[in-house]
C-alpha cells in the first residue's frame, strides 16, 4: 500500500475518495479493515483486468439511472453520492463523479417507465445513497413510487446505518414509515463497524416496521475470515437486521485486489452452517458478469440422489434419506 501524496493523488484523479468523519474515527491502525474499505490504494489504478461495468448495467438501462435486469423488479438510480466512497463499489466508474448525473428529468423518465411496464412490481432504490438524499426528496420519490399501482414492494439500498448512522433522524424516519411496505438492505463489511451509533439507527429502523438486511461483500484481507464473519453476521441479529447476502466481489474495475477465490467463501459457509444458526447465515451469491442476475454458490452436501439420497451432515458425517415411493 503506497500512500504518498501523489500516489493518492493519481488513484482519486480516476475514483474519487471521500470518508465522512464518523467512518474515519472508527480506523484503529493503517491498514486494518475500515482503512481498506476507505483510504485509496495505488492497486486501483494497476488494475487492467477487470472492466468498468462488469454487470452490464449500462446496457441493461432502458432509461437513464434505471437497470431492468429481472423481468418483475428493477434497480433505480436516485442518488451519484454517497457518505463514504467504498474502495471496492460495483458503480466506481461514476459515483461521485460527473458520469453521474441524477436530475428531475431522469427521475421522471424513471416513473414514466414503470408506468408503462405493469409487469415490474418491485422497486430497488439506490445510487449512490438514498438517504444522502434531504428527506423532502427521499419522500417525493417514495410519494411517486407509490402513485405507480403495480409497484408493490419498495427496497431501499443504503450504507448510511453503517458509514453515517447519525443521518437516521427522527424526520426520516416519520416519513419512512408512512411508505410500507418498504424495506431496507443495508451494508455491513466488519464487526468494527456494528458500534453504539450504528445499533441506534438499525434499532430505530426496525422499531419503525422497516424489515431490515444485510449485503455483505466477501472482501481479500478485511473479512475472508470464518471467525470474522461469524462475528458480522452474529452481531448484526443483535441489532436486528438479518444477513442476506454475502456477495463474492465483483469484477469491476480498480477492485482486483478486493476478490477472493469462490472456494474461500464456500468453504467459509461450510464453517458457519456447522456453527451459527440458520437466521445469521447469508446466501453467498457470484453476481454474474454481464448482466447474468446472481447466482448462488453453496457447499456440496449431496453424494448421490436415486431411490435413496446419500449426503454428508455439517459433521461430515455420511447421512442417508429414503425417497418417497410413486
Amino acid at each position: 500500500m503506497d500512500c504518498n501524496t501523489t500516489a493518492l493523488r493519481e488513484v482519486i484523479a480516476n475514483f474519487p475518495m471521500r470518508i465522512n468523519p464518523y467512518f474515519l474515527s472508527l480506523i484503529q491502525s493503517q491498514g486494518d479493515p475500515i482503512w481498506k474499505q476507505a483510504i485509496p490504494d495505488t492497486a486501483e489504478i494497476y488494475d487492467n483486468i477487470c472492466p468498468e461495468d462488469p454487470l452490464n448495467e449500462d446496457n441493461l438501462s432502458p432509461v437513464p439511472n434505471l437497470v431492468h435486469k429481472y423481468p418483475d423488479r428493477v434497480l433505480f438510480l436516485v442518488n451519484s453520492q454517497c457518505a463514504m466512497y467504498c474502495r471496492f463499489c460495483t458503480r466506481k466508474r461514476k459515483v461521485g463523479t460527473e458520469k453521474m448525473v441524477v436530475t428531475e428529468e431522469s427521475l421522471e423518465a424513471g416513473y414514466d417507465y414503470l408506468r408503462r411496464n405493469p409487469a415490474v412490481r418491485e422497486v430497488l432504490i439506490s445510487g449512490g445513497d438514498p438517504l444522502l438524499l434531504p428527506d423532502d426528496k427521499i419522500e417525493s420519490i417514495l410519494l411517486n413510487l407509490r402513485k405507480i399501482r403495480t409497484i408493490e414492494v419498495i427496497r431501499i439500498g443504503t450504507r448510511v446505518p453503517s458509514v453515517l448512522p447519525m443521518r437516521i433522524t427522527d424526520n426520516l424516519i416519520s416519513i419512512l414509515r408512512k411508505f410500507h411496505p418498504l424495506y431496507i438492505n443495508t451494508h455491513f463489511n466488519h464487526p468494527l463497524e456494528i458500534t453504539s451509533e450504528s445499533s441506534k439507527a438499525c434499532t430505530r429502523l426496525a422499531d419503525a416496521g422497516i424489515p431490515l438486511g444485510c449485503q455483505t461483500v466477501l472482501l481479500r484481507g478485511i473479512n475472508d475470515h470464518p471467525e470474522t464473519l461469524k462475528k458480522l453476521f452474529l452481531g448484526l441479529l443483535k441489532i436486528r437486521v438479518k444477513p442476506y447476502y454475502l456477495f463474492q466481489a465483483d469484477l469491476t474495475k480498480g477492485t482486483n485486489h478486493f476478490r477472493t477465490k469462490t472456494q474461500v467463501g464456500i468453504d467459509i459457509m461450510r464453517n458457519l452452517y456447522s456453527h451459527i444458526s440458520g437466521m445469521a447465515i447469508p446466501t453467498l451469491v457470484l453476481d454474474g458478469p454481464g448482466g447474468k442476475g446472481k447466482i448462488p454458490l453453496t457447499p456440496q452436501y449431496l453424494i448421490e440422489q436415486s431411490e435413496t439420497v446419500i449426503f454428508k451432515n455439517y459433521l461430515g458425517e455420511i447421512c442417508s434419506y429414503p425417497e418417497p415411493r410413486d
